[in-house]
């Protein structure tokens, strides 16, 4: 009787080993499964872009579950990203982030990576090319600082004015030394910089604003930025906060934004427009 008993018992202690070490198994199995959320910002395209990268399969392999959401005005965006609301955002190049943490007098935003350069264009509803702009046509740049600045290399790369010796992210309309069709330059709102092009003989339109009118840079400007040293300070990043610089986590979304299947994606939706530039940030900072 007793040898039965105890039989049994060890028969019972032998099934709770296998219980337990299966719940162990199934666990660890658990817990390698977990995703780790991060919330990212976007803006237009760049949104489109995050939203469609939360869903694929690179994302979950590298361990992410994006939250993606969509702010429409710049600052707001840097802003809600310093105070930690956002843990990542993507819509700004590099120049309109150096801008930013200058002119903020609170908490700055941090760079993670490089994305892709999107070139500004010059549109035109009355004339085929640069060189048929008249004397005294009136041009639209941005009302943005570091926009405007950029605005103004891209009209000086076209030959259209002269710029002082070391312009740069915080140039203004007050550098230019040489005007020979005597432009007459004015800032608008960029957002709505698609909606005046029937005000200005010229408009230089970002691609995202001009991708939301249905335009594209590469075939409906009559002269646009190309992919080089002298416009590297446009590349977009990826920014966190200050304090995430270094996460390895948050730095898992540039090596996730620059996978071969997304980049696939992003030229047939986006036509091209978005140039990829997988470059280290000291590249940016030379």
């Amino acid at each position: 009787m007793f040898r039965e008993i105890r039989k049994g018992l060890l028969c019972l202690l032998a099934l709770g080993c296998v219980v337990t070490l299966s719940a162990c198994g199934q666990g660890h199995s658990g817990k390698a499964s977990q995703l780790t959320t991060v919330t990212v910002g976007g803006i237009g395209s760049d949104y489109q872009t995050w939203k469609h990268i939360a869903t694929t399969p690179q994302a979950k392999k590298l361990g992410l579950k994006l939250d993606v959401k969509e702010v429409s005005i710049g600052k707001q965006l840097n802003d809600e990203t310093a105070n930690g609301d956002i843990d990542v955002n993507a819509f700004q190049s590099y120049a309109y982030f150096k801008a930013y943490n200058q002119e903020t007098h609170g908490k700055k935003v941090a760079a993670l990576g490089t994305t892709y350069l999107e070139p500004v264009g010059i549109y035109s509803h009355k004339y085929h090319n640069v060189k048929s702009l008249p004397q005294r046509a009136t041009v639209a740049i941005s009302s943005n600082p570091a926009n405007g600045a950029r605005d103004l290399l891209l009209l000086q790369q076209a030959g259209l004015i002269k710029l002082k010796k070391g312009f740069n992210t915080f140039g203004t309309v007050r550098d230019i030394t040489s005007n020979p069709k005597q432009l007459v330059i004015k800032a608008i709102n960029e957002d709505s910089a698609a909606r005046y092009l029937d005000d200005f003989d010229a408009v230089l339109i970002s691609n995202t604003i001009a991708l939301e009118a249905k335009m594209n840079v590469l075939k409906d400007s009559i002269y646009h930025e190309r992919a080089n040293a002298s416009t590297k300070q446009n590349i977009n990043i990826l920014a966190t906060t200050k304090a995430q610089k270094d996460n390895a986590t948050y730095k898992k979304l540039v090596k996730l934004y620059h996978e071969p299947a997304i980049q696939r994606w992003i030229k047939q939706k986006f036509d091209g427009t978005k140039v990829e530039v997988n470059k280290s940030l000291s590249y940016l900072q030379q």
